[in-house]
């Protein structure tokens, strides 16, 4: 009886191997890449994932492009309904009621601008709300003169306890644009990892962020050639990475020979001249957003050496003369 019983045992566990092994397979010949790209935000938004279920990584792809609809909604100053709308209409009036979603953006922004010394400041928009680069139009001296006094960020006043924000000079008009991208891109990652998504990568425009690596490879990321439209200036082999980039060939328009774009100096209300495009590396989105704006309007000098004092950040910035300059732990990449 005990060799018979010896004898099933072992039949019943060859059986069990033999179905372990053919689940084995028959998920790794479904396991592939799964994308996704939409229109969101004014930018595309390209959402990639490796995964063994065809369905799940669809249902996954839609919830990221669902929350980044939600995003823009929320923090877009171009419809009407969207909450930074209302409180760009109310604030200047008095205390108004803010998500927590909200709140915590705007504090993350003040954070910024107070770590870059201003370079970064969401009320940039008392002005540049008057620019219309499709149309090549932008606002006359007399115009940014009577606004300027409006771009200051202490101008934006939050109170946690109320959950509340307000304005404290009536023009102050604020966007987002400089972080809410990153933000996002943050957002749907996590999402992602928390549906044990392992090998992942989220792109918004010049924001974008690296889960894990691409099958034992790393993300080749480029940065483009400000100046050629197509190319690129270096290929950078990431793994859970964000970058963002900012640059003048964004929204820009050209009047006599001067190149008029939409990362605006606050402390002038025009365009930022010193760098032609700003890369940042580190470990959120919502920060690299953030850095690459306020180091291309720091400048390549300034810009350095604020980033050569933040540990895991780095940068790659393409001065206003063409030339590459890199943070102390990229030099490597120097030709």
């Amino acid at each position: 009886m005990f060799r018979i019983a010896r004898r099933q045992s072992i039949v019943a566990q060859l059986q069990c191997l033999l179905l372990a092994v053919v689940l084995l397979f028959s998920t790794a010949a479904r396991a592939a890449w799964y994308e996704n790209s939409q229109h969101i935000m004014g930018t595309q938004i390209t959402a990639e994932l490796w995964h063994d279920d065809a369905e799940q990584a669809a249902r996954l792809l839609d919830q990221v492009m669902a929350e980044m609809r939600r995003i823009e909604q929320a923090f877009s100053p171009y419809i009407d309904n969207s909450e930074l709308s209302y409180i760009n209409r109310q604030a200047p009036q008095g205390w108004v009621n803010a998500s927590d979603e909200m709140l915590d953006l705007l504090a993350k922004s003040e954070q910024v601008s107070d770590l870059t010394g201003g370079a970064f400041d969401i009320t940039y928009a008392s002005i540049g709300r008057y620019y219309d680069y499709r149309k090549g139009q932008r606002p006359d001296d007399a115009l940014i003169e009577e606004n300027l006094a409006a771009i200051d960020y202490q101008h934006v006043e939050i109170d946690r306890q109320r959950r509340a924000v307000r304005f404290r000079h009536p023009a102050v008009y604020i966007d987002l644009g400089g972080i809410a991208k990153g933000h996002a891109v943050d957002r749907c990652i996590a999402l992602l990892a928390a549906a044990d998504v392992s090998e992942a990568s989220v792109s918004a425009g010049g924001d974008s962020r690296i889960l894990g690596d691409r099958r034992g490879e790393p993300w080749n990321v480029g940065i483009a050639d400000p100046r050629a439209d197509g190319e690129v200036t270096a290929l950078l082999p990431l793994t859970d990475t964000a970058v963002s980039t900012s640059g003048d060939y964004e929204r820009f328009y050209e009047d006599d020979g001067i190149r008029y774009h939409h990362i605006l100096d606050p402390a002038t209300g025009d365009s930022a001249r010193a760098s032609m495009s700003v890369t940042i590396l580190g470990p959120e989105a919502t920060l690299t957003d953030a850095l690459s704006t306020s180091v291309f309007v720091m400048g390549p000098d300034k810009g350095l050496d604020l980033i050569n004092q933040l540990d895991g950040i780095d940068a790659i910035i393409v001065a206003a003369d063409g030339q590459m300059r890199y943070s102390a732990d990229l030099e490597e990449l120097r030709p």
